[in-house]
């Protein structure tokens, strides 16, 4: 394993860019924030749903500039021989980006909210169209809009690839909680059930206002995954509390932007994402992971590699959802949201001496570890270096449109 330090700019730069954002509120990272309106709602329910999204070619300013301004190592890209990161697979044909196994596309479905542009003006009615137990790829490509609309693939519809014209162009959004869908797993705005999942360039969202603490029933859910052989690529998950349920399944994040404030990454799913932006909003106390791994022997966890943290509220890394609760973070930039003790326990002690939680290499006003539960680790290159490919997830054997 190649590393090489990265040129640090002199302080004086440091300063200045500093200066130019602060006077500049934000305007020199042209990051333009905006709030989302709960269904029917007023602009008055701006206040109760905090909402901020950024463009992803200003989230990708935003990133560049944080490297150009740290002071750590960079990876070699094939890090312990595993299999070859994504690179920008913008230009790549469509039958193979948007596929997990190499099959061919049978169809190619048109979704849009306006009349006789498309096939459909309902995404789940175009799902409900392919047939049952299909054993080629389905694409669905949905225009720009908001679909008011929950939506499900069930089980028996394996291999659909969703495709929308954009993560703030496309939306798919619903106000379901706990208590009004009578599960946390049933308040999911999108659920899938399927194997063989595909998505690009689309939102899933939950406008149900974000719960205060001690808020009972108040779980919403933006995007609930329960099939295997899942990549989604340059999405947005926007919510608060439960944004993501990454319930099970092995499954591969690229280019995403997850929104949320208590748990908002959580399940029991072996996932890695990599270089995706997670986004705190506010809150006093709240937690970017519940990762529920219930035993020694079960190989699930989450993996965030070269990803960004940052936010408006105050937040743990993660919390120990199960006793073998396993979360770490590579080379990831952790801003001034992150609290100090970085992991909770969730109110057992004992899960502190199963639980396996790690950082590597991360940065950032967040980063300093001096203040760190005395149970979590940092990781030596030998222990990160199983973290650090697709190989964590399994992926040689079915992440086939990035190699």
């Amino acid at each position: 394993m190649e590393l090489r330090k990265v040129d640090t700019p002199s302080p004086l730069l440091c300063a200045v860019l500093l200066f130019a954002i602060a006077a500049n509120s934000g305007s020199a990272l042209g990051v333009h924030f905006y709030r989302t309106t709960p269904r029917n709602g007023s602009q008055d329910d701006h206040a109760r749903f905090h909402e901020i999204v950024a463009e992803k070619q200003e989230v990708k300013e935003y990133v560049k500039w944080l490297e150009r301004v740290r002071n750590t190592y960079e990876r070699d890209v094939t890090i312990g021989g595993g299999f070859p990161l994504l690179d920008d697979a913008q230009d790549m044909p469509i039958d193979r980006v948007y596929s997990t196994l190499k099959m061919q596309v049978e169809k190619i479905i048109k979704v849009s909210k306006e009349p006789g542009e498309a096939d459909f003006q309902s995404i789940q009615a175009a799902i409900d169209s392919v047939p049952k137990n299909n054993v080629q790829r389905t694409i669905i490509q949905v225009a720009a809009g908001r679909y008011v609309e929950k939506v499900k693939i069930p089980k028996t519809k394996p291999y659909i690839t969703l495709i929308g014209a954009g993560m703030n162009a496309t939306t798919i959004t619903w106000d379901d909680t706990a208590a009004t869908s009578l599960s946390t797993l049933k308040s999911a705005t999108f659920s899938v059930m399927s194997l063989g999942f595909v998505a690009k360039d689309i939102a899933f969202e939950n406008t149900a206002p974000p719960p205060p603490p001690g808020a009972v029933g108040r779980q919403a859910v933006a995007f609930q995954i329960s099939g295997d052989h899942s990549a989604l690529y340059n999405c947005a998950f926007l919510g608060a509390q439960d944004t993501l349920y990454d319930h099970k399944g092995r499954h591969f994040f690229k280019d995403c932007w997850i929104q949320g404030s208590i748990d908002f990454i959580f399940g029991d799913g072996l996932s890695l994402y990599e270089s995706c932006v997670l986004y705190a909003i506010d809150t006093p106390s709240g937690s970017l992971t519940a990762q529920k791994r219930k035993t020694a022997d079960e190989n699930t966890g989450f993996a965030f590699l070269n990803c960004t943290v940052t936010g408006t509220g105050l937040v743990l890394l993660g919390r120990a959802w199960g006793a073998y609760s396993r979360v770490v973070y590579l080379y990831t930039h952790l801003d001034v949201v992150i609290l100090p003790g970085g992991w909770n326990d969730w109110g057992i002690p004992s899960r502190e001496k199963t639980a396996f939680y790690g950082e590597y290499k991360c940065w950032g006003r967040g980063a300093d570890i001096h203040n760190r539960v005395a149970w979590s680790h940092q990781l030596s290159d030998r222990e990160a270096a199983p973290f650090m490919s697709t190989s964590f997830i399994d992926g040689r054997s079915w992440l086939s449109s990035v190699s």
